[in-house]
């Protein structure tokens, strides 16, 4: 499956794991959302801290109505975790939703 060679691919950035959102992969590490995963496509949130060193890469809507995002070589190794480490220390936790009380 295409989101565990991703996984493996970003193993040494920290705690990884996915969850499945809209039919697509959002990946964390860290707790902090920072690959966006659809149709076997990695997208990086276009940051100004990424510029230089995505300045080579193409964009893409990750889906219809999306901000334009880097797409992210997964296969180059080096580069993807050069990009989450730069991405990690600056991504905040998404804030807890408070549960609904049952009813």
């Amino acid at each position: 499956m295409y989101i565990a060679y991703v996984e493996a691919q970003v193993a040494d950035a920290g705690a990884v794991r996915s969850r499945r959102m809209f039919g697509e992969y959002m990946v964390y590490v860290n707790d902090k959302p920072l690959l966006l995963v659809c149709d076997n496509t990695v997208f990086v949130k276009m940051r100004p801290e990424l510029a230089n060193l995505m300045a080579a890469a193409d964009t893409a809507e990750p889906y219809p109505g999306a901000k334009p995002h880097y797409l992210l070589d997964i296969d180059n190794r080096a580069l993807s975790l050069r990009v989450l480490s730069i991405l990690e220390p600056i991504t905040p936790l998404p804030a807890r939703r408070a549960r609904k009380p049952a009813k």
